[in-house]
């Protein structure tokens, strides 16, 4: 009887030492992982925990029988109780004290994950080919740790980012609104790293309008973002890709469709 396989997948855990706990993750590789001579593109996901709810199963299978893309293993890795403390933005806590341990968890990706990933696995060395994304404050972690270890990873995809993150509560009427970790961050940054964006949001997420600009938060923090990052020298369209979803919801269901087109962008064949 001829066997043939969707994928390959696994699921495990390992122990941090910056964070000081186990850490539960799920692998899934394309079909032909063990036969294959070169390594394979990576594929870092943020709340692992959301594999069903994403319907990755069967983005995923679907992925790897796409001809135009090339294959890639993804790593889903799972959040527990701690979420609101580990994601977040490593250069600072926001001012509820959110995010506080957000440095320990990009030093257990940079230090811990990734050397074992690259150890344990058939995967590419870390740089242009190795992508990070995540949802709502998972893609607020990802793009801090993705942006400020350009040295790993070469594109970065943020669904319904917490640009909102700040460092003290907003004033009505401050029409700069620099509070925003983020804004700074990229300001900040000593230098423009060779990397690309993909930022999703959905016109339905939310009815908070702080600035009363008739544009929700979730888009306008995220306009932000992509402003800060062109006055860095990124181009857009180019560098940057911005998928706004009418309708799109703050949920797993809208950010799982859209998944799809994110992972063609991700790993298209030149």
């Amino acid at each position: 009887m001829q066997f043939k396989s969707d994928y390959i997948s696994l699921k495990g855990s390992v122990f941090s030492f910056n964070l000081d706990r186990n850490v539960a993750f799920r692998l899934v590789a394309p079909p032909n992982y063990k036969e294959s001579p070169t390594p394979f593109p990576v594929l870092l996901m943020n709340d692992g925990q959301d594999y069903v709810g994403l319907n990755l199963e069967k983005t995923l299978s679907e992925a790897y029988r796409d001809k135009k893309t090339i294959p890639f293993v993804f790593v889903g890795i799972e959040a527990d109780k701690n979420r609101l403390y580990e994601y977040g933005t490593s250069i600072s806590a926001d001012f509820k004290g959110r995010g506080n341990k957000a440095l320990k968890y990009s030093k257990f990706i940079i230090e811990e994950f990734v050397p074992f990933l690259c150890q344990e696995f058939k995967v590419s060395p870390p740089v242009q080919n190795w992508v990070y994304c995540g949802f709502s404050l998972g893609g607020l972690s990802a793009f801090d740790i993705a942006f400020n270890n350009s040295q790993f990873f070469g594109k970065i995809g943020v669904f319904s980012g917490s640009f909102w993150w700040r460092k003290k509560p907003y004033q009505k009427n401050d029409m700069k609104d620099r509070s925003r970790i983020t804004l700074d961050m990229i300001k900040n940054a000593d230098q423009l790293s060779p990397i690309q964006y993909f930022f999703q949001c959905g016109t339905a997420e939310e009815t908070d309008d702080r600035n009363n600009n008739g544009i929700i938060d979730v888009i306008d923090d995220t306009m932000d973002v992509i402003n800060e990052l062109q006055l860095k020298g990124y181009s857009y369209p180019g560098d940057i890709y911005y998928k706004e979803i009418e309708g799109g919801k703050h949920d797993l269901y809208t950010w799982s469709a859209v998944l799809p087109q994110f992972l063609k962008w991700a790993f298209q064949k030149g």
